[in-house]
């Protein structure tokens, strides 16, 4: 596990914006039981965590006209429980932080996984989120 003197930051570029923590794995399932959209970040220490889907999922909330009705995260490496549940919701996708998934009424409609992530800008990031946000949100 993360030390969280290191941890704790990353969490807040997050929660300092309205992102909901998923801390537990009762957390994570009645979170994903909500009706509407859900965006759930799976966070990470990575540098493509910071350089781009950090401020990727900021933009994207920030500038999208139609957003997700729950804003959620959970920290990969610390929330480890938490996001041991996530991962068998996020499935068929492999282990993957980050990672960006929407989920509407319950059901995964949207991934964004590591490798997409990795090596693109936050701007490219955002806009793909804006199209899922434009294609399943009110």
């Amino acid at each position: 596990m993360y030390p969280s003197q290191i941890v704790i930051p990353m969490k807040e570029e997050l929660t300092e914006h309205g992102f909901e923590e998923l801390l537990t794995p009762e957390s994570v399932t009645e979170s994903l039981q909500k009706e509407g959209t859900t965006l759930v970040m799976i966070n990470s220490v990575c540098g493509c965590s910071a350089g781009s889907a950090r401020p990727g999922v900021l933009m994207a909330v920030h500038n999208s006209s139609k957003k997700p009705d729950h804003l959620t995260t959970s920290f990969a490496g610390y929330d480890i429980d938490a996001v041991n549940t996530l991962r068998q919701h996020l499935l068929p996708y492999p282990p993957s932080s980050p990672a960006i998934a929407l989920f509407k009424d319950g059901e995964l409609v949207h991934m964004i996984e590591r490798h997409q992530i990795e090596g693109r800008p936050a701007q490219l990031i955002a806009q793909n989120l804006i199209a899922a946000f434009d294609e399943y949100c009110n």
